[in-house]
């Protein structure tokens, strides 16, 4: 695979600028925590110690679903770390990959055929064997879902992505169609205290800037998970945090699958448009502007774009940013419900 330079003219140099500009908005009040280097320690020594170890690994996910609609399957392969796998979850259909090839059938009226090569704990460093074992299944569509652990263990984000971006280029030469859940903000875990969470807040936003511009120029969408969760985590952490605090519930995984959902069928030229996106939320900008965007709203899809014919401007590559109404997210069940995200509106 390539050297991440020849992503596009000066594609690397953007993803660290606009990482770098991310950043700013926490800047002042981090640079002040970065002196308390013994406190940061002392937090991430005890978050570890309060986030339990992995256990039992999550269900498998892998089968046909929907096998009984017209048509030749669709293959779908999930790759990533803990959060593509569906840890923290009990149930084969409450696992993202499950939520995704399910909701994705109903859409298409087909049959779709999932694998799962997410590894739990995998680095971006990791995506290397598991697209070589999904290029084996010839995917039509590949959800990548990474990040967390990148930031956890201070992997440098030009690192990071740069393994991330050449996993994205070797699945579109392959013709398989990618779709990248961007760094979720681990700022919004509940065992992480302040000041070590506004730095995974700032770490994480880096990191899902710098992959949005280079899985963009590399020919893939992005959706940006960011906060996605992070009101409702707050307000009911028991519901939609899994045992661990760390890894989403059911009720989790199936809001992530909701603003995943219609990126998918629109990376596969099925996508239609909801209701109205919300005001200046979407549009057309540079892509390191739409890359700064999405990383402070979560649920943001980015794709490439033309204006008037050109794929670049004087700001670089053209991004269409949009923000779509998440299918399903309405019809989580309220508490005291009965939990079944396979059941979720747009998802079942």
């Amino acid at each position: 695979m390539g050297d991440a330079g020849s992503v596009a003219p000066g594609g690397w140099q953007r993803a660290r600028r606009i990482a770098r500009l991310t950043a700013i908005g926490t800047g002042a009040t981090v640079a002040a925590t970065v002196a308390t280097g013994g406190v940061l320690l002392g937090q991430a020594r005890q978050a570890r110690r309060t986030i339990p170890m992995a256990e039992a690994p999550p269900p498998r996910c892998d089968g046909v679903y929907g096998a009984k609609l017209p048509g030749p399957p669709v293959t779908m392969v999930i790759l990533g770390d803990s959060s593509a796998a569906g840890y923290g979850v009990h149930r084969r259909r409450e696992t993202p990959g499950a939520l995704l090839a399910t909701g994705l059938s109903r859409r298409l009226h087909r049959p779709v055929r999932l694998h799962r090569f997410a590894v739990v704990g995998a680095l971006s460093a990791g995506l290397k064997p598991q697209v070589e074992s999904a290029l084996e299944v010839e995917p039509d569509i590949a959800v990548v879902l990474v990040g967390g652990n990148d930031v956890t263990n201070r992997t440098p984000p030009a690192v990071a992505v740069r393994y991330l971006v050449d996993a994205v280029r070797t699945l579109r030469a392959a013709g398989c169609e990618v779709v990248v859940g961007t760094c979720p903000d681990l700022g919004a875990i509940r065992p992480i205290q302040p000041p070590l969470r506004w730095l995974a807040r700032r770490w994480s936003r880096q990191l899902a800037a710098a992959q949005t511009v280079a899985v963009v120029e590399a020919g893939g969408w992005t959706v940006s998970l960011g906060d996605l969760l992070g009101p409702r985590f707050a307000a009911e952490p028991t519901r939609m945090f899994a045992w661990d605090r760390f890894h989403p519930s059911a009720e989790g995984y199936a809001v992530a699958a909701a603003a995943l959902l219609p990126t998918v069928l629109s990376a596969l030229g099925a996508g239609q448009e909801r209701r109205p996106a919300l005001a200046g939320a979407e549009g057309v900008r540079s892509l390191p502007e739409a890359a700064q965007e999405a990383a402070r709203h979560a649920g943001t899809e980015v794709s490439a774009t033309r204006v008037r014919g050109r794929e670049r401007g004087p700001g670089g590559r053209w991004a269409q940013l949009r923000r779509r109404a998440f299918f399903g997210v309405g019809a989580v069940p309220q508490p005291g419900a009965a939990a079944d995200p396979a059941q979720v509106e747009g998802l079942a």
